[in-house]
């Protein structure tokens, strides 16, 4: 397996110091990782598509549609296939098809086109999946899928590689602001990496061995990020060199990520990422010392000569077209959503692309929330309550923090934005799931780890604050109750009420 020849170097001194080394072995694995990032992705989708976007599901893509409608919005204010077909059957066929375009990509078989079509059918869903399908990373998978379009499988391109490497760079770097502004200046005064650990919406195992870390370990880590996402990343700007040293800072940061907590497939994709601050030379040494280098080679490296393009002039012009687009709107939108700009035209241009999420602005983990307060769900048979714990909450204070990821369980961690808001009104989704226990529990039984009654007479969610136990202490959490409970007859008639008890 050769490294000579994979990329033909003509950039002048400027060019070298700015763009991206990587070249076609780079775009193919890119290619690939990305491919597996939606196998993932939409195999995650469609085990929860029944209990959380069928019909009768907690969020209903077909109720989202009919609202849409209500309102007059068309296609480009919801992008969405569903609109042709939003059965239960259509969802669950998208989903499998999503995963199999993933799958042919990662086998390198037409990959930009499948990665494109594989993008639209995820589009399909976020559009109108909310709230569970209003994460940053969603937004992210989406406008990577976009740019692995434009992105040349087997000859050099330095122009789409500069646009991968610059969100790469806006992912973090954005991030690293939203982070030095934060409200609560906890990552400046070294506070929040202190409590990111037990409040992390779904903590792995290791967390509680990372929390009881020293408060001097903690005050190092929460400074060490803020340097990580802004001086560091701006070295991706800074030649090889430069390239290598926040490939190396960054990718330790999404290995503690990967160690202590379930982000569903947001670490992997920021990792496919990373790739464009490597050379193809540098990555081929380092697999040809790995067993089935002959593999490798038949995998990443290009035919050579590369086939060139058939109207280069063309291909060049389209793609600074679409590299300025690009460009202009994410520098508009990053002034809009973190220098809250309300005026103007950026302004008056984010309604023409939110909804494409092909433009994203990212502000992951800007403050860090100092309590853990998690609703508990539980039914009564007319003499007793049985509680019913999901599959990855913390649930009885013995129970060990789960490992999950890639996949992400939607409701589990959604609920985690519900308990920071216990005293006020459930939000839609909270109201039908306890309609769910009351009326049809047999939905929603795929949610939850333990049997539901068939038929309770009243269903309650309890609010528990949860903190580590320390060491030494038989289980991995304490917890005390930290609002009033919720309570929900069920009645034979429609009526359904909430009662505090």
């Amino acid at each position: 397996m050769s490294a000579e020849g994979t990329t033909g170097d003509r950039r002048g001194p400027v060019g070298r110091l700015v763009l991206p080394d990587s070249g076609p072995v780079i775009a193919r694995l890119f290619h690939a990782a990305l491919g597996l990032v939606f196998v993932v992705a939409f195999a995650s989708l469609a085990a929860q598509i029944g209990p959380l976007f069928a019909a009768d599901g907690l969020a209903p893509i077909a109720g989202a549609l009919a609202q849409a409608r209500a309102a007059g919005q068309g296609l480009w204010a919801t992008p969405t296939i569903f609109g042709w077909s939003d059965s239960d059957a259509a969802l669950q066929v998208t989903a499998i098809v999503g995963a199999s375009l993933g799958a042919l990509a990662l086998l390198g078989l037409a990959p930009r086109v499948c990665l494109g079509l594989a993008t639209l059918l995820y589009l399909s869903f976020v559009s109108v999946g909310a709230p569970f399908l209003g994460f940053q990373w969603d937004s992210l998978l989406v406008e990577c899928g976009l740019l692995a379009v434009v992105l040349p499988r087997d000859r050099p391109s330095p122009g789409a590689h500069a646009l991968l490497l610059f969100l790469w760079f806006k992912l973090y770097f954005e991030s690293g602001l939203a982070k030095w502004h934060s409200p609560l200046g906890d990552w400046q005064d070294g506070s929040a990496m202190a409590f990111y650990y037990e409040t992390a919406p779904l903590p792995g195992p290791l967390a509680w061995y990372a929390h009881h870390l020293p408060g001097w370990w903690h005050a190092l880590e929460s400074r060490a990020t803020l340097v990580l996402e802004l001086p560091v990343a701006l070295l991706a700007f800074c030649g090889r060199r430069g390239r290598l040293a926040a490939f190396c800072g960054l990718t330790l940061l999404q290995a503690l990520n990967l160690a202590t907590a379930n982000y569903g497939f947001f670490v992997y994709l920021a990792l496919a990422l990373h790739l464009f601050l490597l050379r193809d030379a540098d990555l081929l040494r380092v697999l040809a010392r790995l067993p089935g280098r002959r593999a490798w080679g038949r995998a990443l490296v290009p035919p050579d000569p590369a086939p060139a393009a058939r109207r280069p002039r063309l291909g060049a012009a389209l793609l600074g077209g679409f590299a300025a687009l690009y460009l202009g709107l994410s520098l508009a939108d990053a002034r809009v959503r973190l220098g809250g700009d309300r005026e103007g035209l950026a302004w008056a241009l984010q309604p023409y692309y939110a909804q494409l999420r092909a433009i994203n602005s990212y502000h992951l983990f800007a403050a860090i929330t100092r309590e853990r307060v998690e609703p508990e769900f539980a039914g009564f048979d007319g003499a007793a309550w049985r509680t019913y714990d999901l599959f990855y909450k913390p649930g009885p204070p013995g129970r060990r923090p789960p490992l999950v990821a890639p996949h992400q369980p939607r409701l589990d961690f959604q609920l985690w934005f519900y308990g920071l808001r216990a005293e006020g009104p459930p939000p839609a989704y909270v109201r039908r799931l306890l309609e769910r226990l009351c009326r049809a529990p047999a939905r929603v039984q795929p949610l939850f780890a333990a049997p539901l009654l068939p038929a309770p007479t009243r269903v309650r969610v309890r609010f528990w604050r949860y903190t580590f136990t320390a060491p030494g202490e038989a289980d991995w959490w304490r917890r005390e109750p930290a609002a009033p409970e919720r309570v929900l007859t069920c009645p034979s008639s429609q009526t359904n009420a909430f009662g505090t008890q």
